[in-house]
């Protein structure tokens, strides 16, 4: 007799990307043994999840609760993998953390599919069920020319508000749900960003362009589409826009802006940045930089802050970076105007 079916759901629930031990106890039987601990370095691999973010929950909240291995490093289960990642996905959607750490895994994801049910009217099934075919079937060269295609027909600015912001959902809500594997997400995340550089090179691009905007992210925050989902909203719109991708140290961010001569700093921030120094990192950088440089900060993070603060423009939703530049328009002169 063979003793399997604890071993599927290790694998149902975690993808190829985890794996089983078996141990033989005798000819006729195979158990599996549980699959050994994950460090820190693959959790968040795994959850995006900041390592930062993950010692922050465990000193605050209690949880996770690793354990650790001879050398004392932490050893995070599957099951805090699993849940972990439910949270992440809950964040994404707008949750804050200290709200939902301590549900239980089967709580938050009966919370997820609730809140996947009420926005299923915002794409059409068919290109919802299309595009997870194409990256169940890694079929790259379909997913790459189906999204050329949204591109044309829609055009850059309304292909990312209705066409990118729900796939992003969708295809988050699937990796939760174990339908996609970590390496499937990445591949549909890489060719969106294929699809957007193609389209904003399209552009003519000068230097001339009012304002000139400055995207970036804070140190420790990796999700780097989000910068290129603004760009490719604000390039339409003449805006002179320079990317310096993530994670810059926040020094590093007052010299650009003043090189680059910004008028427009903006951050983008995901639902898994601690709000805590998000804030602090705000505030310091609003003293560091001149008056007249505007900053935006926007992304699923800024969600959560239930508060205004002083000097920032927050911007939770990406239809809102148009109108926060149409304001900025309105009521600001650019330095560099001739």
């Amino acid at each position: 007799m063979i003793v399997l079916d604890k071993c599927k759901q290790w694998v149902h629930n975690m993808g190829s990307s985890w794996f089983c031990q078996y141990v033989v106890q005798d000819k006729d039987q195979i158990v599996p043994t549980p699959p050994p601990g994950f460090n820190i370095g693959a959790v968040e691999r795994e959850t995006g999840l900041s390592k930062d973010l993950l010692r922050m929950w465990e000193r605050r909240y209690g949880f996770p609760r690793p354990a650790r291995d001879p050398n004392g490093e932490r050893q995070y289960s599957l099951d805090e993998v699993s849940k972990l990642r439910a949270i992440r996905r809950l964040m994404d959607i707008g949750m804050r953390p200290g709200k939902i750490i301590h549900q239980a895994l089967d709580e938050l994801n009966a919370l997820a599919d609730t809140r996947s049910v009420v926005r299923k009217d915002e794409i059409a099934p068919p290109l919802e069920r299309n595009l997870l075919d194409l990256l169940k079937n890694h079929d790259a060269a379909a997913l790459q020319q189906l999204l050329a295609q949204l591109v044309m027909r829609q055009g850059l600015q309304q292909f990312v508000l209705e066409s990118v912001t729900p796939l992003n959902r969708t295809v988050g809500d699937a990796w939760m749900r174990g339908e996609l594997e970590v390496f499937e997400e990445h591949l549909y995340t890489e060719q969106v960003q294929v699809a957007l550089r193609a389209a904003i090179n399209a552009f003519p691009r000068t230097a001339t362009g009012v304002p000139r905007v400055l995207l970036t992210t804070f140190p420790n925050e990796q999700h780097g589409l989000g910068l290129l989902l603004v760009e490719a909203l604000l390039v339409p719109e003449a805006v002179h826009c320079v990317s310096l991708g993530t994670q810059t140290p926040v020094e590093d961010i007052r010299r650009a802006a003043i090189a680059h001569k910004a008028d427009i700093l903006a951050l983008s921030f995901s639902g898994a940045f601690p709000l805590r120094s998000a804030i602090d990192g705000l505030d310091m950088l609003r003293g560091l930089l001149p008056p007249h440089v505007t900053i935006w900060a926007g992304g699923e993070m800024t969600r959560r802050v239930r508060r205004t603060i002083p000097g920032i423009v927050l911007i939770p939703d990406l239809a809102s970076t148009i109108q926060a530049l149409r304001s900025w328009r309105a009521h600001r002169v650019p330095l560099n105007a001739a």
